[in-house]
């Protein structure tokens, strides 16, 4: 089922994945297409769709899906990192860690 850019675009906009915040990193200036007169960044979709492209070829290329870490300390992206991991095979780290879980692995 391979849906088109114009598909999954407004699958983004129902899911309201286009809201942003008030606070704007100079990093992220590229990927706003405006701001509401309340001051929220609106995300430009379209160039969020390349990049979620972008990372599922690399993703693909992997041959071993237990090399992939899953993670995402904040709330609501705990069940989506749990469900990717369960899904593909990822390692999932979901909620807070320890610094150097990462680095201090025993192998």
């Amino acid at each position: 089922m391979a849906l088109t850019k114009e598909e999954d675009v407004q699958m983004m906009l129902v899911c309201k994945t286009h809201l942003g915040t008030r606070n704007c990193d100079y990093r992220m200036k590229r990927y706003v297409f405006r701001r509401t007169v309340d001051g929220i960044h609106i995300i430009h979709l379209g160039k969020t769709w390349e990049k979620i492209m972008v990372a599922a070829r690399v993703i693909v290329t992997i041959e071993n899906p237990s090399d992939i870490i899953v993670a995402s300390q904040r709330p609501y992206g705990s069940r989506a990192v749990l469900k990717f991991s369960q899904y593909t095979g990822a390692l999932a780290m979901a909620g807070r860690w320890m610094p150097g879980t990462l680095t201090n692995q025993i192998t």
